[in-house]
């Protein structure tokens, strides 16, 4: 039966709650399909970004799935995003479900509700959200009635943590895998539902690229190390491959970009120019779990572009990968781009540059029509020593003589990105930041000619991440990290001819040490998240609602009976023939050469990228079957025509 909004419930709540909008619906572009669209066998889901709206609106991988799936006809798609804390305590009290914000449908009646994680900090919305569904928590306690809860994201790549809350999760790139799902559940529902919710587990699971907690077994060492995981039944693998989509050139999306209702974090139209990083930063789990590098054409960028800003009217858009001015053809691409453009409101922008990757020719086509915002950079590392050690092959000198050109051309703002707590640091490899982002101002003041110079030093914690050559490092605690912080900003401040241009930001080392048990947890982690979320643990990823207290309270109670506690988890170095909670989940990363590279790391030997140079074997081509896929492909932007300045009718 076609299932009712709760919209007329949903609306006496609205002038109660902040930012009503983000929970009505009807943003351009967005989509509501008739429930029963294919039938019986329609097979509906719910995406989710475990976050608040206005971060989760923009993001691409559920703006891309949300596409894909509409554009068959024996499926739809809906979105959710996590309720903030007011709307939470109104729907108990008014008995309103989590719902979808297209057709203000509940949750619980979707087939699929497919959760998106770009970060482990999300899962105890992930909680709410399954409580005020009416989902029970755990998995072994869902029925037919139920829909399947699916993990995906980067996150998803070490389930482990919340695997007594999934059904499944799906490894790697979404586009395919979604649809191979989709068509998993059409033909078990035409069968007529055979073997019930455990036979559809069971078919998805065959499928080898979709991960099915349930039909896992862990067995645990005294000392609390994993002894295995293994399958406990016939026909499941025992390791779960990811998925990878190799013409990007086929997959197109968003074609249609929603546009949002309310304010959100990125106000502009992005087209992912490639996918894939091989500049082996060894901190990076994005760059290592995408790999290859697979570039998207000219011609493909360029049709993208013309069809988005058509359907939604941004004038910002931007080319978005892991390292953006690393695609063959970025000069090219900018350079059409901005002819395409000249006279209009449309400005171009990347995301954070590589220095050694950045020219001014680059920036100047990309600020052609007027808009030049600050460049940002992201040394990473303080010292050589440290940029060595975490393969980031920039130098001093490289830096100066970017941010030398950058001022020398107009600029006068630059932001620097750094990490504290890498793997071997000292407090002098996090106090040469302060030396470097000093030079960096006299340098802008000698070219420019101005003091008017300003240099934003902002400051990350470094979070250990399983796929990486670090997935085995001891994290450092937050009470060091801390307090190296504070020795960089005192050194900072102290110097009165740089302080008031170098401005400061950095996030405390406390919500890292969660990330990281988070991160690289087990199944007992599972414990700790219930327990914080019973605890009122909401929107952990923002600084207001975070509570380390929380967390290590919780963890210690939930933990108390195990050999295991906070400090195992994430201070802890592993040694290579740990079994670890993420092995069974096949990145394409061969583990000996992951070990290999961690190795090199301590010795500070660095590894250059293999789109330039010979394999280094990381496994993940011929294990995946796939291939590096870089230009020139011939594809150019052309015939796209040029077009018309602003206000000008079109011949």
């Amino acid at each position: 039966m076609p299932v009712e909004s709760v919209f007329d419930r949903l609306e006496l709540l609205l002038p109660l709650v902040s930012k009503p909008i983000q929970y009505v619906g009807g943003e351009l572009n967005s989509q509501v399909k008739d429930w029963d669209v294919a039938g019986d066998a329609t097979v509906r889901w719910a995406l989710m970004y475990p976050d608040a709206y206005e971060v989760g609106l923009p993001n691409q991988g559920v703006m891309i799935l949300y596409e894909v799936l509409n554009e068959r006809p024996d499926a739809l798609a809906e979105r959710t995003y996590a309720v903030w804390p007011d709307m939470e305590k109104l729907m108990r009290e008014n008995a309103v479900p989590q719902f979808t914000v297209d057709g203000h449908r509940p949750v619980g009646a979707f087939d699929v509700l497919g959760m998106s994680f770009s970060t482990e900090l999300g899962y105890t919305n992930m909680l709410t959200a399954l409580d005020l569904a009416g989902i029970p928590l755990l998995a072994k306690d869902r029925d037919e009635s139920h829909p399947i809860v699916l993990a995906g994201g980067h996150a998803a790549f070490n389930p482990e943590p919340i695997a007594d809350f999934l059904d499944a999760a799906v490894v790697g790139d979404g586009e395919q895998a979604v649809l191979t799902m989709t068509d998993v559940i059409t033909a078990w529902k035409r069968e007529g539902r055979p073997g019930g919710r455990e036979e559809l587990l069971l078919r998805l699971a065959n499928t080898g690229g979709i991960y099915v907690p349930r039909f896992y077994d862990v067995d645990y060492l005294p000392d609390g190390r994993i002894q295995r995981v293994a399958p406990n039944r016939p026909g499941v693998p025992y390791r779960v491959h990811k998925h990878t989509v190799m013409d990007l050139d086929e997959w197109p999306y968003p074609k249609q970009p929603l546009v949002p209702l309310a304010e959100s974090v990125h106000e502009r139209m992005s087209v992912e120019i490639f996918r894939g990083c091989t500049r082996g930063c060894r901190f990076c789990q994005a760059g290592m779990i995408t790999r290859p590098v697979r570039e998207r054409s000219l011609q493909g960028i360029g049709q993208m572009v013309e069809k988005g800003l058509a359907a939604t009217g941004f004038e910002e858009v931007g080319l978005l990968s892991l390292s953006s001015a690393d695609h063959s053809e970025i000069g090219d691409l900018a350079k059409q781009l901005a002819d395409r453009y000249e006279g209009t409101n449309t400005g171009l922008s990347l995301p954070s540059t590589r220095v050694d990757a950045f020219n001014i020719d680059l920036a100047n086509e990309l600020s052609r029509n007027g808009r030049r915002s600050g460049l940002t950079f992201a040394p990473e590392g303080g010292s050589e020593r440290i940029r060595k050690v975490i393969n980031k092959m920039v130098t001093e000198d490289d830096l100066v003589r970017t941010v030398s050109a950058a001022y020398g051309n107009g600029w006068r703002q630059v932001k620097l990105y750094f990490m504290c707590g890498l793997p071997t640091e000292t407090d002098e490899d996090v106090l040469q930041i302060a030396e470097l982002a000093k030079r960096v101002i006299a340098t802008g003041r000698e070219v420019s000619g101005s003091r008017d110079i300003r240099c934003t030093v902002s400051i990350g914690g470094f979070v250990p991440k399983p796929h990486t050559p670090f997935q085995w490092a001891a994290q450092e605690h937050h009470e060091v990290v801390d307090a190296r912080l504070a020795k960089l900003r005192d050194a900072i401040r102290s110097d009165r001819q740089y302080a008031k241009a170098i401005g400061f930001r950095y996030h405390d080392g406390k919500p890292g040490a969660i990330e990281g048990l988070l991160s690289r947890g087990d199944r007992r982690v599972g414990k700790v998240i219930r327990a914080v979320w019973e605890d009122g643990g909401r929107f952990d990823g923002w600084s207001e609602h975070f509570s380390y207290e929380r967390w290590e309270r919780c963890a210690q109670m939930a933990l108390a009976d195990e050999p295991v506690d906070l400090g195992w988890y994430t201070t802890r170095e592993r040694e290579f023939t740990e079994v670890l909670p993420w092995d069974h989940i096949d990145s394409g990363l061969d583990k000996d050469w992951l070990w290999e590279d961690w190795q090199d790391a301590v010795t500070g030997v660095e590894v250059e990228d293999c789109r330039w140079t010979p394999c280094f074997d990381c496994g993940v081509c011929p294990q995946m079957g796939t291939e590096i896929q870089i230009g020139p492909t011939g594809r150019q932007l052309l015939p796209l025509s040029v077009a018309p300045p602003t206000g000008v009718p079109v011949a």
